[in-house]
């Protein structure tokens, strides 16, 4: 993945070598440099510090807008798209005479329920009281399983996390599987360490905030607030860490159904899954086995009343941003104020549309495909993606520390990588899927139950192998390790990352890097511990692996003592992300290398190939972020902050040193036997 999840799209092919000047290229109606030095700075070193040299002034005259936490390529693209999306829905919105059950009524109703602020706060939170009768109607611990299958069922969080997946070691079948979860706190550190103490009493003045603004008086507020922290807290102390959670390993346990059951006799499995609509199986995924036994143990100890309150809570903060204003403004203003610096809620409209967007996304995204995805956009990436493979092959051909045995096995995976470019060959059905003009919970609600039934429709049969996990219309990519595919979906087919009018080292410093880099994701630190059918095997020699994860710590190192604002990467949490970043670069740069335009060498305005290939990579990552944001960010996302994906990540390029003259007197240099070398 490339942002909180993966990469990008599109590109010219190698052999479609442009040379357009810079002030003439067009992407649509608007006029997009393919490099634009007004947004450089090149009073700045770029042996100094690079991602400033690239982006300086860009960050200067892009401050962050108050309704955001940080703001970036990905953030104009995310805008551009949204105009789209909501010239679509506004389109449908109008169209009075949409046949019922059509899409069109459904995105209509959908988004028209969503704006009615008046219907909204005149209901307040009353659509929350049949949850909270239900809850009050527990009067017995045995009855947890069927209370808590019907609460996962509708949406809302507790205890732990149950889904269908693909068996990790059998990537044809799904599986059932139960993971930790439950708490509220972004992460399980948050209720442990001494330095997050002042968050943990701001969280507790939240949730008693929160309860009183749904009738509950002072004291009883304050009461159920301190006790649902104290609960979160034990769920957190057996709880894995992000980092322990990134090992499929370790996430993989393998249970019969008698064997889940006595490891919490306290709990009744076959009454909840029966109760989440799941179909009868035998073995299922247990991914945290010894948090789900301490789970047995925590509702025994814990008082019937507390783990009530627990569960209202589940259902208040997860349906928060769905109710009256009240309840919107204080959820926003611990969760997005507090605790990552947003200065303010985003408009209403474009929060409505994110939200029908995610409910409705295919259904949108073949609305936005029809209008904004050009066929050849399409055949341009996928002979992009292509010249990709070849670069990652001939790489892995020459590699001085892989036995000649793993590089076949290596080659054979790459060869096995599954592509999709776009948009899905078949749409999801949306039929029994219902949409009310009246209530936005409501809608929000079944969209979940809808998704939540197609889910345990999968479980104990073969995987899916033409579904997606994101819609065309997302500003991303992925990687997927059990399906061993790169998905590109159409939306991030825009400049920066994409210009089909600029010359190759333009585009192959930007999607090149990012194909390349969901192509590494397959060869990361566990990504290698898939198969090329995306089966949990070990296909390396001892000897080999050994040989990698030396110098996988080579990056840890050198990411861990990267410092932004006082804090610390953690190099071990962003590994894989890491690995991904100085992959795809490699892979891009390989590649470009095959192009005509490579090896005519000419500059274009004057800056050689080789630089305008690095500076289109720093430009895909300019993004200014609040100092909250990037705090949390460093604890919880896998990903990097950008400007450490720029600067550390070239640092292990020996071609950057080349380009710019970097020399051993500089801020970005690292000495040869300290560098990064991995794929």
């Amino acid at each position: 993945m490339i942002v909180a999840g993966t990469v990008m799209t599109g590109c010219t092919s190698s052999n479609e070598k442009t040379t357009t000047n810079d002030t003439n290229v067009v992407a649509g109606t608007e006029v997009v440099p393919a490099i634009d030095k007004s947004n450089m700075d090149l009073g700045i070193n770029p042996a100094e510090d690079f991602f400033r040299y690239a982006n300086n002034n860009w960050l200067k005259n892009n401050p962050i807008p108050e309704e955001y936490t940080s703001y970036g390529a990905f953030t104009e693209i995310d805008q551009h798209n949204e105009q789209l999306i909501q010239a679509i829905i506004d389109e449908v919105s109008k169209d009075e005479n949409a046949v019922q059950g059509s899409v069109a009524q459904k995105i209509r109703d959908f988004y028209n329920a969503g704006m009615d602020t008046v219907a909204i706060n005149q209901r307040g939170y009353t659509e929350l009281l049949p949850y909270f009768e239900m809850i009050d109607q527990l009067n017995d611990k045995a009855q947890l399983a069927e209370l808590v299958g019907k609460l996962h069922a509708d949406g809302f969080g507790g205890f732990f996390n149950a889904g269908g997946s693909t068996d990790p070691k059998n990537a044809e079948q799904v599986i059932m599987h139960v993971f930790q979860g439950g708490l509220s706190l972004p992460d399980r550190d948050d209720y442990l360490d001494e330095n997050s103490k002042e968050m943990r009493e701001k969280y507790v003045e939240h949730v008693y905030k929160m309860f009183q603004l749904v009738g509950v008086n002072e004291k009883d507020a304050s009461a159920k607030a301190n006790s649902i922290l104290a609960f979160e807290t034990q769920l957190a102390k057996n709880s894995l860490s992000r980092v322990e959670r990134r090992d499929p390993d370790r996430t993989y346990n393998k249970r019969s159904m008698k064997q889940l059951q006595a490891s919490t006799p306290l709990f009744q499995w076959d009454t909840y899954f029966k109760t989440i609509g799941a179909p009868a199986f035998d073995s299922l995924n247990v991914g945290m086995p010894d948090y789900i036994a301490a789970l047995n143990g925590i509702l025994r100890t814990t008082d019937l009343n507390t783990l009530k309150d627990y569960l209202k809570w589940k259902v208040l903060t997860g349906s928060a941003s769905m109710l009256s204003d009240d309840l919107v403004a204080e959820d926003f203003n611990f969760y997005s104020n507090y605790l990552y610096g947003q200065e303010v809620q985003q408009p209403r409209w474009r929060r409505v549309l994110n939200a029908t967007d995610g409910c409705l996304g295919e259904a949108i995204g073949q609305l936005y495909v029809e209008k904004h995805f050009p066929a050849e956009a399409k055949a341009r990436m996928e002979a992009l993606i292509g010249n990709l493979r070849v670069a990652l092959g001939e790489r892995i051909k020459v590699l001085d520390w892989m036995s000649d045995e793993t590089k076949a096995k290596a080659l054979h995976k790459l060869s096995c990588i599954n592509v999709k470019v776009g948009y899905p060959n078949k749409w999801k059905d949306y039929s029994k899927y219902e949409v009310t003009p009246e209530s936005y919970f409501q809608n929000v609600h079944n969209a979940i139950r809808f998704e939540h039934a197609i889910d345990m429709g999968k479980i104990g049969k073969p995987v899916d192998k033409e579904e997606w996990f994101m819609t065309p219309q997302t500003v991303n990519a992925y990687y997927s390790p059990d399906m061993n595919e790169i998905v590109f979906p159409a939306g991030i087919l825009q400049p920066p990352f994409f210009n089909q009018n600029a010359d190759d080292a333009v585009n192959y410093g930007g999607i090149g890097v990012v194909i390349g880099h969901e192509m590494t994701h397959g060869f990361d630190d566990q990504g290698c511990k898939y198969d090329e059918h995306g089966n949990l095997n070990n296909w390396w020699t001892e000897e080999d692996a050994t040989k990698f994860a030396a110098r996988t710590q080579q990056l840890v190192k050198l990411f861990d003592e990267y410092e932004l604002r006082g804090n610390h990467i953690n190099g071990q949490l962003t590994l894989g992300e890491n690995i991904a970043d100085l992959g795809g670069l490699n892979i891009a740069w390989d590649a470009y290398q095959m192009t005509d335009e490579a090896k005519a060498n000419q500059s274009i305005d004057g800056f050689t190939p080789a630089q305008r290939f690095f500076i289109s990579y720093g430009t895909i990552w300019r993004n200014n972020i609040r100092d909250k944001a990037l705090e949390r960010r460093i604890k919880e996302d896998v990903h990097s902050p950008a400007e450490a994906r720029v600067n550390r990540t070239l640092g292990s390029m020996p071609h950057f040193y080349e380009a710019f003259e970097v020399t051993p007197e500089n801020t970005m240099y690292i000495a040869p036997e300290e560098r990064a070398a991995i794929w």
